[in-house]
């Protein structure tokens, strides 16, 4: 069975920052999906599930608000493993053509009050939020993406190349 794309990245290596995940053609028009790393996979501790709950709420808040990107946002959400959310977007974008969108997003989340759509009605587990958490993590990461904005390596994945035996088995290539 081929592994799907986002296995083939080098998790060992990987570092927090922007990354093109994904890029599809539907008929003429391209989707894109983003992996938006907050933290280093397998080597620091993941986020906190209420805190990414309530990040994932408010930065799909922001992003479907925003008005020169609302209607290119088709999906914001989290990582099963807590290491970061995906973002898919119409059309075909470098990671460093959205970074700004990204950080106003993250920067936003300190200002806000109240975490949106925290209703039973509203939302599939509504108690499970923790504000304050996803404010740290949402500054921390928006500080990273200011300090390293000029740094390649923040939008470029490391690639894990797999030397396959002629029996099948695959091996990492380190």
């Amino acid at each position: 069975m081929e592994l799907i794309q986002s296995f083939s990245v080098d998790h060992t290596r990987i570092v927090p920052g922007i990354f093109t995940s994904r890029v599809d053609q539907l008929g003429e028009y391209f989707v894109t999906t983003y992996d938006i790393r907050l933290k280093k996979p397998n080597r620091e501790p993941v986020i906190d599930v209420l805190a990414m709950h309530s990040l994932e709420h408010i930065i799909a808040t922001y992003l479907r608000n925003d008005e020169e990107w609302k209607n290119e946002v088709i999906y914001w959400g989290p990582m099963g493993c807590l290491t970061g959310f995906y973002l898919i977007l119409k059309g075909n974008r470098a990671p460093k053509e959205i970074h700004k969108l990204l950080l106003g997003a993250f920067k936003s989340v300190d200002a806000v009050e109240e975490v949106p759509g925290t209703t039973a009605e509203n939302c599939g587990y509504y108690r499970m939020h923790n504000l304050e958490m996803a404010k740290y993590y949402a500054n921390e990461f928006a500080a990273y993406l200011e300090a390293n904005a000029d740094n390649d390596e923040i939008f470029e994945y490391p690639k894990a190349e797999r030397l396959v035996t002629d029996d099948g088995q695959h091996f990492f290539d380190s």
